[in-house]
């Protein structure tokens, strides 16, 4: 009897350590394959970024507005982006012309409120008063004067730097900006690019896992196209050696 049980007890201590030695297997192979996917969809993202959508567009204000965080500002200030570009490029409107007119309906309005106020006894001093305050104007132009300096030293860093393929890239997409330009005037580009930055970036944000499979795909396909092209025809190309006489 005493060797039945001791032989009951050893089978349960063997299977309890049997179902720990397996728990303790899965949990590591687990937390290796949420490792492994983790690197891999860290390796997979679109241009190697670490930082979120929100960050790299600065994190402030702007972003919010761009991402569309506030659906009813975004939202403002796109349709008044369209209606200045329908206003100057359908309607042949010009800014002088357009300046005045809101100048014309503001003088109007206020004449209007003086004079009932005057009828009905009430102080003209609660006409409502438009006044732009100096920090706007400043903040603009030093936001304005920031992001020129930062690309003109962008560029400044590419073209004295000795990397070809980033100063390939550049001259490339600064052609290819000159091309777009001849097509239309200044007005529709810049709110073709102010259409592009309040939808690409929410929309990337929202379907961001598919874009960059995408762009890891045609990466992928990019790659091997050129290491066939390399295979079969730059390979095969005769590099000889070019010696310089000097004269004596």
């Amino acid at each position: 009897m005493s060797e039945h049980l001791e032989n009951k007890v050893e089978n349960v201590l063997n299977s309890i350590v049997e179902s720990i030695a397996d728990n303790v297997s899965k949990q590591k192979s687990v937390r290796f394959s949420e490792q492994q996917n983790a690197v891999t969809t860290q390796m997979n993202k679109l241009f190697g970024r670490q930082k979120s959508v929100h960050n790299i567009l600065g994190g402030g204000k702007s972003a919010d507005v761009l991402l569309w965080r506030n659906k009813k500002i975004s939202s403002s200030v796109l349709t008044g982006a369209t209606a200045i570009w329908v206003l100057f490029e359908w309607l042949n409107y010009h800014f002088l012309t357009l300046l005045c007119l809101a100048l014309v309906i503001g003088m109007l309005i206020q004449f209007l409120w003086s004079n009932a106020s005057g009828m009905l006894s009430r102080s003209p001093s609660e006409v409502p008063r438009l006044v732009l305050p100096d920090e706007l104007f400043t903040n603009i132009a030093v936001s304005i004067c920031a992001q020129i300096n930062q690309l003109l030293g962008f560029i400044q860093d590419v073209a004295c730097g000795k990397n070809l393929k980033n100063f390939l890239m550049v001259v490339g997409s600064l052609w290819a900006a000159a091309v777009i330009g001849s097509w239309c005037n200044f007005l529709t580009l810049f709110y073709i690019g102010f259409v592009c930055a309040h939808t690409l970036p929410v929309l990337y944000e929202k379907y961001e896992d598919q874009v960059d499979d995408l762009v890891c795909n045609l990466i992928g396909q990019l790659q091997s196209q050129f290491s066939k092209l390399d295979k079969s025809v730059l390979s095969k190309v005769p590099k000889g050696n070019i010696k310089l006489k000097k004269n004596e």
